[in-house]
């Protein structure tokens, strides 16, 4: 049974940090089918999971997963149209790519997803599951129904936006480990290609020029407190470009850790441990990592 699975995967070949041992067992799911067979058989050889889809806002430890990572694959994206209303629905799997579907509505002049435009390594599962967006939108504003696999009964099950419970940065798929995204279904707007076009290079504009797009990272890696933002109160400790090791508070957007090239997980770590205190001591706020941050008790 445990040949189903890949053995000892090095995990920094598939996040955006380039930072990760090897995964004990891995396995890539091509199709929504594959994803429920793997999560099926983790169950029965009783053996922890971790779902990954693009492999950005995560930090694995550089000794590994001591479990079986599941990589959400999809490499032929199932998305269509369901109709061309002033609403349009569109289906799509957890692993499509969020770029994928900013081309898709840009094709069909569709409005609603142009704030995903040049996120790196974000997928639709992983999107949803952490509610993520950009510009005071989220996906959340646009999931209509998500359906999921349940491993505590393993049957397959479909929510409506209001059981997701979203809120910032928040869901019941992190409340609910149990609940694995297979698919949904987003609803987007009617426009024009122009408008759609207009925004997407609005959006790539502002990302070029306020986020570090040259460097391997995972992202923000705080999650922003109430009326200000994380990269706000870091800039003002004084920590932008501080570096520990080759991880480095990054010079252009103090809310994002950058991979100067061989960054230990551990580099890592000490620098999100380092801008917590130095934020909780100079403003007396305890901010939140955004990203997940996994197997350091290997």
């Amino acid at each position: 049974m445990i040949d189903f699975f890949k053995k000892n995967i090095l995990l920094k070949n598939y996040t955006t940090f380039r930072i990760g041992g090897p995964a004990k067992y891995f396995f890539e799911a091509q199709t929504k089918e594959d994803l429920v067979k793997a999560l099926k058989m983790a169950k029965k050889i009783n053996l922890p999971f971790f779902i990954l889809g693009g492999g950005s806002n995560v930090l694995f430890s550089d000794k590994g997963f001591n479990g079986i990572v599941i990589k959400i694959q999809c490499p032929n994206v199932k998305c269509k149209i369901k109709s061309k209303t002033q609403n349009s629905k569109i289906y799509a799997e957890a692993g499509v790519k969020l770029s994928d579907l900013v081309k898709l509505s840009l094709k069909n002049s569709l409005t609603g997803l142009e704030w995903a435009t040049g996120i790196p390594g974000a997928t639709l599962g992983g999107t949803i599951h952490n509610n993520a967006g950009a510009f005071k939108i989220s996906i959340a504003d646009i999931v209509k129904t998500v359906e999921v696999f349940d491993t505590a009964d393993s049957k397959i099950k479909n929510l409506d936006v209001k059981q997701c419970n979203f809120g910032y940065k928040q869901t019941i798929f992190k409340q609910q480990k149990n609940l694995i995204i297979l698919s949904c279904i987003i609803q987007l707007k009617k426009s024009t290609k122009e408008a759609v076009k207009k925004q997407i290079d609005y959006v790539l504009n502002y990302r070029e020029k306020n986020h570090p797009m040259n460097f391997s990272s995972a992202g923000c890696i705080f999650e922003n407190p109430l009326e200000i933002r994380a990269a706000e109160l870091i800039e003002k400790c004084g920590l932008k470009g501080k570096k520990i090791g080759d991880a480095q508070i990054s010079e252009k957007h103090a809310n994002f850790i950058i991979n100067l090239g061989n960054a230990s997980s551990e580099d890592v770590l000490k620098l999100i441990n380092l801008t917590k205190r130095q934020v909780k001591k100079k403003f007396g706020i305890e901010i939140k990592k955004e990203i997940q941050i996994l197997n350091f008790n290997y």
